[in-house]
């Protein structure tokens, strides 16, 4: 014979679901605020640093979570002078769905609007390497999970010089970046098996970056390729005013290059070239007489080392080396930009001709100044290259 339960146990049962329930609800409504008060205070204590988030929000539904307009400014230790370094409008961690599939508990990072400042003499590389750890801490914090996947949107990276006159704002804007594979997730046999590739606008040029890497990796080991093109000199004026005390009133600026590491040895190259250079022109009639001569000067050198079939100023500077010791040239950089200049133009476009499997050949310091000079690029067709020579 069963007996029924009585009304109070039902009520006491329910009373508990309810409070459970109400414990649920008033945990959700104060975690985002609670995990707000912990990543501000976690900003604070950086190290050279301080910042803030202004919101924070859940979605416990797809793993994730959404940090609302967040800086970082770099401070300095004796005169505690503030200079923006690091801002977003918006930064999404959540679990990496894709590589979770596929057996990886990971996280994803999206980044909207992100603008990063290097000020000049404000955060060094060093500085930058070592706070970097700092930074890294930081995200372990916010993001228990290891980075998979990296996506940038409507980025800016900036070079400043308040201290220059003009003062110099150099950029990159609406910069897209995406990173994938960082952990090796997908169970890639690939040497390299994570990649970044990027673009940005750069005074009307375009600038590309596409790398294949591997960040498991003890040594640093990646194939990079970089390319800008058609980026407008005179839209650079404040910068060769700050620097050079020179206008120019027509160019295009473009840089190729190539580098690749492993077992810590790295090679590679970097090509600018400089297209229909123009320095002195009609603006210039109420310059000084000094300013006139020294814009005179920088504009003969250009025609000097402007190749006449192709109208453009361009050299190849080639290195190689060990990072442990890096180690360019100067007079090789000037041989190889008198030798393009005179006797041949270089193509502007990637060689495609660095890899990590030439990576610590032989390189050309050995070659004599005449040879480097008077070497012909067509010497190669009889099977023997410049890095087997």
């Amino acid at each position: 014979m069963s007996t029924a339960t009585p009304p109070a146990k039902k009520r006491h049962r329910r009373r508990i679901l309810l409070y459970i329930v109400i414990g649920v609800i008033a945990i959700r409504i104060a975690l985002p605020y609670v995990l707000l008060h912990f990543l501000n205070q976690r900003l604070a204590e950086l190290p050279n640093y301080t910042g803030h988030a202004e919101d924070l929000n859940l979605a416990l539904i797809r793993g994730a979570y959404q940090i609302e307009d967040i800086y970082l400014d770099r401070v300095d230790s004796v005169t505690q002078e503030r200079t923006k370094f690091v801002s977003a409008g918006l930064i999404d961690l959540s679990v990496e769905w894709k590589a979770l599939f596929k057996g990886s508990v990971v996280g994803e990072l999206v980044i909207e609007n992100p603008v990063v400042n290097f000020t000049k003499d404000k955060v060094e590389p060093a500085s930058v390497q070592k706070d970097t750890t700092s930074l890294g801490d930081l995200l372990k914090d916010l993001m228990p999970l290891q980075i998979n996947r990296i996506e940038a949107h409507n980025g800016e990276v900036h070079y400043l010089d308040p201290t220059s006159s003009p003062k110099v704002d150099v950029q990159l804007s609406s910069l897209e970046l995406l990173a994938k594979n960082l952990r090796n997730s997908y169970d890639s046999t690939n040497v390299l098996p994570a990649s970044v590739n990027a673009d940005a606008d750069v005074y009307g040029g375009r600038f590309d970056l596409n790398m294949k890497l591997n960040p498991l990796d003890l040594d640093p080991t990646f194939d990079m390729n970089v390319t800008l093109t058609d980026a407008q000199l005179p839209l650079f004026n404040d910068f060769f005013k700050a620097y050079a005390n020179i206008d120019v009133n027509k160019g295009t600026f473009g840089l190729y290059a190539e580098i690749a590491t492993k077992d810590r040895r790295f090679a590679g190259y970097v090509k600018p070239v400089i297209k229909d250079l123009d320095v002195l022109g009609p603006e210039d009639t109420k310059d000084t007489f000094f300013h006139k001569m020294w814009e005179g000067i920088a504009g003969t050198a250009g025609s000097i080392l402007t190749n006449p079939k192709k109208d453009q100023v361009a050299t190849k500077l080639e290195f190689s080396g060990s990072l442990d010791d890096p180690n360019v040239h100067t007079l090789y950089a000037v041989v190889d930009l008198v030798r393009n200049a005179f006797i041949m133009a270089i193509q502007p476009t990637i060689d495609r001709d660095i890899s990590i499997v030439n990576v610590g050949r032989k390189s050309e310091e050995n070659e004599g100044f005449l040879k480097r000079l008077f070497r012909k690029d067509d010497d190669t067709k009889s099977g023997k290259t410049k890095k087997d020579k």
